[in-house]
């Protein structure tokens, strides 16, 4: 029998969805059109300009943290290079600056010798083969020591305005914890991401999926009560279905939480 609090959320959520959509289901999601659109509509409401949470002061500094950010939180990252930016923020001065003393800096994050190897190799390509520019393709990109495709895919999204998604743990666990877009490597759960979000709501979905899970449909327990999208997730692990106030939330701090 179903609760009547589950008969409401299902009768909002119909209302709120336009008739003319068709309820048909989009290959490789669980969900339907109706439903993804809904699903990110509501996304862009409570975190209208969503930000990724790696603190950075130009394209090359990105590409540092970013790769520096792989087995360690983001907070831990934006712990160590605030010291290391501020001395070097180009690849020429990093170069100057050094393998050890990187290490130096670095030494609190997980991985750290081969993180400083990685940012000293790095950077001697960008002055070697782009004028100490960082380029703008992914292919480019992933030349880069240290920098896989989930890197270039943030490095193209935050420095360049170019829609593309990432697929960290994160959203790795969401789009298979709720059926999103199930998969068994990040690159096909990337491929099944891009065919199935919305292409209004593309370029901001990286970082609404990132947040959703660091915040709310964590890796422990998923705390369904805070979801605004409880009513259409499918997620067999889910506990409410009665979705949380759709509100604005406060604007991020940058570094704060993991």
């Amino acid at each position: 029998m179903t609760s009547p609090s589950k008969k409401s959320s299902t009768q909002t959520l119909k209302k709120s969805i336009p008739a003319a959509v068709k309820r048909k289901p989009v290959a490789r999601s669980a969900y339907s059109r109706a439903e993804l659109e809904e699903i990110f509509r509501r996304f862009s409401i409570q975190r209208p300009e969503p930000k990724g949470e790696l603190e950075h002061v130009n394209p090359f500094t990105l590409v540092v943290a970013v790769a520096l950010s792989a087995q360690a939180t983001d907070a831990g990252v934006n712990k160590a290079t605030r010291a290391l930016f501020k001395v070097a923020d180009t690849p020429q001065k990093m170069l100057d600056l050094g393998e050890e003393k990187v290490r130096d800096y670095i030494k609190t994050i997980g991985l750290f010798r081969n993180k400083a190897k990685n940012v000293i190799a790095l950077s001697q390509r960008l002055v070697d083969v782009y004028g100490g520019e960082v380029p703008k393709t992914r292919e480019e990109l992933v030349t880069l020591p240290g920098v896989g495709r989930k890197t270039a895919n943030v490095v193209m999204s935050m420095a360049f305005g170019i829609p593309t998604v990432a697929v960290d743990t994160h959203i790795f666990r969401i789009a298979n914890r709720i059926r999103l877009a199930p998969g068994k490597t990040p690159d096909e759960i990337e491929d099944k991401l891009l065919r199935i979000i919305p292409k209004h709501y593309l370029f901001h979905a990286h970082h609404w999926l990132i947040l959703h899970g660091r915040y709310c449909c964590k890796a422990r327990k998923p705390e369904c009560e805070r979801c605004v999208i409880a009513d259409i997730c499918k997620s067999p692990e889910k506990n409410c279905d009665v979705p949380a106030p759709l509100v604005e939330l406060p604007q991020q701090i940058i570094g704060s939480a993991n």
